[in-house]
């Protein structure tokens, strides 16, 4: 299976030296070192969709427990003395990012 991407007007790329998409070192990958943005061409992170993504397979998260081993209880009352050390806060967002991240209830 092999991917294809072409830009809206080709030759766009050819001479723009941030062009960074290069071959994966993993077969039928690509990468890009740098921001992508799909629907947007100001992306604040690695990527950025302004839009509805489908996804077809699973999503992985770091705290995702099939990424996890050696899952064990631990000392409820000890860990009720950690909490009661830990600073809590409240907090607002800044109105312009809970605009830009389409936040109601900030």
């Amino acid at each position: 299976q092999k991917m294809f991407f072409q830009a809206s007007h080709p030759g766009q790329f050819e001479n723009d030296s941030d062009a960074l998409w290069q071959r994966g070192h993993v077969p039928e990958t690509i990468a890009y070192h740098g921001r992508v943005g799909i629907n947007t061409d100001a992306p604040d992170e690695a990527l950025v969709v302004c839009g509805n993504a489908k996804v077809m397979g699973r999503v992985l998260h770091p705290s995702d427990s099939r990424a996890k081993q050696n899952i064990r209880e631990v000392d409820t009352n000890e860990q009720l003395r950690r909490i009661t050390q830990m600073r809590l806060v409240e907090y607002d967002y800044k109105p312009e990012f809970a605009s830009l991240m389409g936040i109601n209830n900030t």
